[in-house]
This record gives C-alpha cells, sequence and structure tokens, in this order.
C-alpha cells in the first residue's frame, strides 16, 4: 500500500503511483499522444472507510487533464461496481451524454477530477491497467481505408479492430466485448481514432501499448511508399532561412486578422521539416483538405486547415491578396458546414474563422485563444501530417465522415466543458510590448498585463534584464524577453518583428524605456540633449510607427500608452532636456491620437512624478542629483516628493502599472488623447 493522504481517509495503491508515473512516461512523447490526448488508469481494491469493507475502485485521467504532466488531484476515482452497474440502466447510443452526468453518482471518496467521457471504455474493460492513446502510427493505421486488413496482416490475433464510433459508453461496451472475445489480444485499433492497450500490471500495459504503436511505425517504413504524398515541387519549395523569416512577419498580424474575425486570437509559427517537407510535396492540398480524424485532432485545428495555393515565391502583395479570397471562401464554407448538420439541439457555431493556415515554402500559422492553445493546434496538426502520410504510405487516407466530427465539435458535452471554463481575463488575447520593460516602472506594468491575461513581450537595452523578467511573468507561451535600443530604427524592428513570430502581432505599445540627466541649461551638453530626446522622444516616435504598422496590417485596433511625466507639464529647475523631451512625448500622445483613431488605435499618457523605488533611472545618477537640487538625501528623496504632493503619499511603480490597466481594461474604451497624472497630487501639474 502506499503513502496515506490526509484529504482522502484511505491508503492509495502503489499501482496509483504507477499508473501517474506511467502517463508521465507516454505523455511526454509528441508521436505517442499530445498534449491533454490520451488518458490512462488502474484498478485496485482499497479499504471504503465509510464501510469498514474493501472496495474496488479505478483511478482514470480526468476531463481535459494531460498525461504527460497529470497529478494525483487529476484523476477521477471510482467505484467500479456502481460504474459497471450503469449497464442496466444505459439507454443506448443516442443516450451517450446522460451516461456522463452518471459518472458522478460514482465516485469514490472527496476531490479528484470531473470523469471524461472515456471513463466507460476503462471501467468496463476486465482488465487492471488501460491505456488509450492517440499515437501517430496507430491513427494513420486507423484511418487507412483497409485498416482493418492492415490490423490483422500486421498484427494477427495480437490486435483486435473496430470500427469508428463516437467516444462514450457504448465504444466502452464495445471494447469489453473485444477483450472477452479475443484473450490473446493486448489492445484494439479504434478506425478513425486511435488505439487501446491494456495489461494486468502497469509494466505490462505500458509494454502493449508500446508494442502496438512501434509495430505499427515499423510496418509503414518498411512497406510505405517512398513519396506517398507524390514528389516534391519546384513552385513549393521551401525558401532560404531569411526570406522565410521575412514572410512569415509580414504575413502573420494579416493572418492574425483574418483568424480574429470573431473573436481575439493569438499565434504560433511552425517551420520545421516536418511541416516544410509536407507543403512540399505535390498532393499536400489535395490530401489536408480531408481534414483531421481523430477528435482531439480536430476539435483544436478545426475540420480542415486553410491552405494558400499560391507559389512559395509569390510576393508578399499577392499572398496577402489570395489569403484573404480564401479565408472569405473558408468562412462560407465553415457556416455551410454547421448548417449542413446542425440542428435544434446544437450549440450555437462559435466562429467561422482556420485555426491552421498553410503556407507553402514558409510554414504553419496557428491560432487559438491564446498562445498555448495556438501552439498546441499547431502541435496537433504536426501529428496529423504524421498520420495523413503514414496512411498514405501504406494506403488512402480516410478520415472519418464530415457528419461524425460535427457531431464531435458541436457535442453538447464538449460546449459543456467550454463553459465550465473560467472567465476570460480583460487583456485575454492581446499582445502587450513594453519598452524598458526590465526594471521599475516597466516591470511593474509588464507584471499587471501579464496578470490580466495579457501575453507580454519585454523589451529593453539590458538584455538580460528582459528576459529574467520575461522569465519570472511565465512560459515563453506568456512572455519573451527581447533586446531593443529605442534609438535605433532597425533595433526597434526587430523587436517588433520579435513579437510577430512569438504571437502574431502587437495590440498594446507601452512607450516606457527613458533616461534623465539633471543639468542646468548651461551644464547641459549637446549630447546630454540627444540622448533624451533620442531615449524618449524619437524613441517612442520609432516604437510607435513600427508598432502601428503591425496594428494596421491586423486591422484590429490597438493602444498605445506613453509613460510621460509631470515634467511634461511642470517646469522645475535643471531640467531642460528632460523635460522638453517629455513634453515632446505628450504632443505626440494628442497628435498620434487625433491621427489613428480611424484604425481604431487608442493613444493615451501617464503622468508619473518621484516613483523612486525600483527605478533605474533614480539608482543611476538621477536620483542623487535631484536629492542634491532639492537639499536632502537621496535615500529620503521618495518621503520628499510625497511630502509636497496633496495626498501625501509616494509614488510607486504599480501606482503607474495600475493607470495603465485602466486606460487598457475596457472601462475607458472611449477614451483616447488624454493624460492620467499618477503623482499623488501635484497642483503645479495639474492638466488645463
Amino acid at each position: 500500500m502506499g503513502c496515506v493522504m490526509p484529504d482522502l481517509g484511505y491508503d492509495v495503491p502503489v499501482a496509483v503511483q504507477e499508473l501517474l508515473e506511467r502517463s508521465h512516461r507516454l505523455g511526454s512523447d509528441p508521436t505517442i499522444t499530445n498534449y491533454a490526448g490520451g488518458n490512462a488508469s488502474v484498478k485496485s481494491t482499497v479499504v471504503d472507510p465509510a464501510s469498514g469493507h474493501d472496495v474496488d475502485v479505478m483511478w482514470v485521467k480526468g476531463s481535459g487533464g494531460d498525461l504527460g504532466t497529470l497529478k494525483f488531484t487529476g484523476l477521477a476515482a471510482l467505484r467500479l461496481d456502481a460504474l459497471r452497474a450503469l449497464k442496466n440502466v444505459y439507454r443506448g447510443p443516442q443516450f451517450e451524454d446522460e451516461m456522463v452526468s452518471a459518472f458522478d453518482y460514482c465516485l469514490f471518496g472527496k476531490g479528484g477530477a470531473a470523469p471524461s467521457i472515456d471513463t466507460a471504455m476503462h471501467g468496463l474493460l476486465d482488465s487492471a491497467h488501460v491505456d488509450h492513446l492517440h499515437p501517430d502510427s496507430g491513427i494513420a493505421l486507423a484511418t487507412a481505408a483497409d485498416s482493418e486488413a492492415l490490423t490483422r496482416t500486421i498484427f494477427g490475433d495480437r490486435v483486435a479492430w473496430t470500427p469508428w464510433r463516437r467516444p462514450g459508453f457504448q465504444l466502452g461496451l464495445d471494447i469489453a466485448a473485444i477483450r472477452d472475445a479475443h484473450p490473446e489480444a493486448v489492445g484494439v485499433i479504434l478506425g478513425g481514432h486511435g488505439i487501446t492497450a491494456w495489461g494486468d500490471t502497469s509494466d505490462e500495459c505500458e509494454e502493449n501499448a508500446l508494442f502496438i504503436i512501434r509495430t505499427a511505425e515499423r510496418y509503414i517504413a518498411e512497406h510505405g511508399r517512398p513519396e506517398p504524398l507524390g514528389p516534391k515541387v519546384a513552385r513549393f519549395a521551401r525558401l532560404a532561412d531569411a526570406q522565410r523569416r521575412s514572410k512569415a512577419i509580414a504575413l502573420f498580424p494579416v493572418l492574425r486578422g483574418m483568424a480574429s474575425t470573431d473573436r481575439p486570437q493569438v499565434g504560433h509559427f511552425f517551420d520545421t521539416d516536418t511541416v516544410l517537407g509536407f507543403l512540399e510535396s505535390e498532393r499536400h492540398a489535395e490530401v489536408a483538405s480531408r481534414g483531421s480524424s481523430c477528435p482531439d485532432h480536430f476539435l483544436r485545428t478545426k475540420v480542415r486547415p486553410m491552405i494558400l495555393d499560391l507559389a512559395s515565391d509569390a510576393s508578399v502583395p499577392e499572398m496577402i491578396e489570395r489569403l484573404g479570397q480564401l479565408h472569405e471562401e473558408y468562412r462560407v464554407a465553415y457556416r455551410a458546414y454547421y448548417d449542413r448538420f446542425a440542428t435544434e439541439q446544437s450549440p450555437a457555431m462559435r466562429g467561422a474563422d482556420p485555426a491552421i493556415v498553410l503556407v507553402p515554402g514558409v510554414g504553419m500559422f496557428s491560432f487559438g485563444k491564446d498562445a498555448q492553445t495556438a501552439r498546441v493546434a499547431g502541435e496537433f496538426f504536426i501529428n496529423a501530417i504524421n498520420v495523413m502520410t503514414g496512411a498514405e504510405a501504406i494506403s488512402t487516407y480516410a478520415p472519418i465522415e464530415e457528419s461524425e466530427k460535427f457531431r464531435i465539435e458541436y457535442w453538447q458535452l464538449e460546449e459543456e466543458k467550454l463553459q465550465r471554463m473560467p472567465a476570460a481575463k480583460p487583456l485575454a488575447g492581446r499582445v502587450a510590448l513594453v519598452t524598458g520593460g526590465g526594471s521599475g516602472i516597466g516591470a511593474a506594468t509588464a507584471r499587471r498585463l501579464a496578470g490580466e491575461g495579457a501575453h507580454v513581450v519585454v523589451a529593453d537595452l539590458d538584455e538580460q534584464s528582459a528576459a529574467a523578467m520575461a522569465a519570472e511573468l511565465g512560459s515563453r507561451d506568456v512572455a519573451r524577453g527581447v533586446a531593443i535600443d529605442v534609438s535605433s530604427k532597425a533595433a526597434v524592428q526587430d523587436a517588433l518583428d520579435e513579437a510577430v513570430l512569438a504571437f502574431g502581432g502587437v495590440d498594446i505599445l507601452i512607450n516606457n524605456a527613458g533616461l534623465s540627466i539633471s543639468k542646468s541649461l548651461l551644464e547641459t551638453s549637446e549630447q546630454d540633449w540627444d540622448l533624451q530626446h533620442d531615449v524618449m522622444a524619437k524613441g517612442s516616435f520609432l516604437a510607435a510607427q513600427a508598432a502601428v504598422k503591425v496594428m494596421r496590417d491586423q486591422q484590429m485596433g490597438g493602444d498605445i500608452v506613453y509613460i510621460v511625466s509631470k515634467n511634461a507639464v511642470f517646469a522645475g529647475p535643471n531640467n531642460v532636456a528632460y523635460g522638453s523631451a517629455k513634453a515632446d512625448q505628450a504632443h505626440q500622445v494628442r497628435l498620434l491620437a487625433a491621427e489613428l483613431g480611424e484604425l481604431g488605435i487608442r493613444v493615451n499618457g501617464v503622468n508619473p512624478d518621484g516613483v523612486v523605488r525600483g527605478s533605474k533611472i533614480f539608482a543611476g545618477g538621477w536620483g542623487a542629483q535631484r536629492a542634491a537640487v532639492y537639499g536632502v538625501k537621496e535615500e529620503d528623496l521618495g518621503a520628499y516628493y510625497a511630502g509636497r504632493t496633496l495626498l501625501k503619499r509616494e509614488v510607486l511603480p504599480e501606482s503607474i502599472a495600475d493607470a495603465v490597466f485602466a486606460l487598457l481594461g475596457g472601462d475607458l474604451a472611449l477614451t483616447t488623447g488624454a493624460h492620467i497624472p499618477v503623482d499623488s497630487g501635484v497642483a503645479a501639474a495639474f492638466l488645463r
């Protein structure tokens, strides 16, 4: 027996830990099963705390979980006697949905995940350990036109076969019957879907699953046609690295705007050998147009991708024009697909835009509600590429019928799962670039935006600071750190290009990068003047110019927020270069707001004062200079600034971040050209 779980009240069998370890091994290989795909289970006996009697329990990966990262809390625990007794009330395939609700009456103990639709497949099988997986080779075999015959040829009696059936209670009954009728079998190929394997021990179950997967892989490698999708075609040849990158940057914001017609989407770009090799093949469009087959695939990739039908060396304007036409055709076709199969009980159409866009010579662009969803969609389509290629190598790729795809995509249970997801955060689906984001106000703003759901590109002259802040915010699906010298047009463009390649575009620009030198007029050198204007006035202009090009291509509107200063309004001593540069920024806000409104781009400013804590500007000499001007100790400068305000409170970096979010969060959606003072009340800087 394993350790006692204090919140459960019963000893958890060692077999459950074996299940978790097996799941992690299987889930770590994307050719075996992808993120949140497949499931695994174990059955064992424990003492029921309520009765003191032994009870048979099954632990199985819960709904929406991921095998590769599965934890105990991600398992659903069910009493086997209750689960198997559901056969007495099952009314047939047309009543599948009610069986998922019935699983709730079979749960054992406290906590745990919600049971998934595949629970019956595991519980009705008379084996201690069961794995249901979506390996590329297994799905290739499952989607071959002569899948049943191939299964017999490859495996003989060791692996059974069953035709496509939507996941649910009936499929569990079917597989249990196959297991009983074929005691020599170690698993089954599920037509159009994947594989299921079983065993008396965890090791045996895993060995049986890997036997099916590796045997199918070897058969495809040894017996498959060398060019299953036809020869490589010169007009679809992959472009050189620099040219491919340049085209991807030019196309990505346009494609993101198309994919966001119904709701905002974030993107991910793939130009791997698998993707580019597939797109070079003669028949890639023909085969890809048949769409994905495995439910886990097309739920994320939609029934089929959008495919550009121009040569890879076509110009960017030609590609954009054709993609626009294809997008309209895709939306019409998707609407027709929905109307063809929807019933009065079907959920409303969720959006008619593509999740996958294929551009020969360039790569694959995938889209989703956030960067992780977009990346996972692309990873699933890479699996689909492997499936299509494998099936065509040994047979003909024959995915399940569109009517069945619709039943899965618009299954009420899938809709209920989507409805259970937490509400989106205010900045979900938006991409922000923060200049000077490695410290101080920029870092606080980056934290706030990420916390409100934005994807953040932290741009800083200090690349290490940018990388460290991005890592603090989360994974690469959340934030990226890039180097930027805002005074250099080329460096600014490089940073915007990195943002586009990372997330598909930019929706929010925070012009925060700055520095300051406190000197009198006669002490201020030409170099002092140029440096401050290059960074703040010119730098803000260059960043806005580059960001607006992306926003214009996206056609999704956007926001630019300048972190200005009360010194743009207030005339203080020994501050001519800094104050003038800030005044330049302040007027840029008004000028750009007037110009960019027709594009749906709002431009606003925040005017801080005295943000000492965490500021590189103050730590880099400005603090000592200002303290000398005001005749106070440098360590008392924050308190000095607070003392001269109306509210007598120190302004912190987080105070500025709060104001930035107030402009972006939705409550001020009709505000542009405004400046918000965040200075604790400096009467001399009142806007008038």
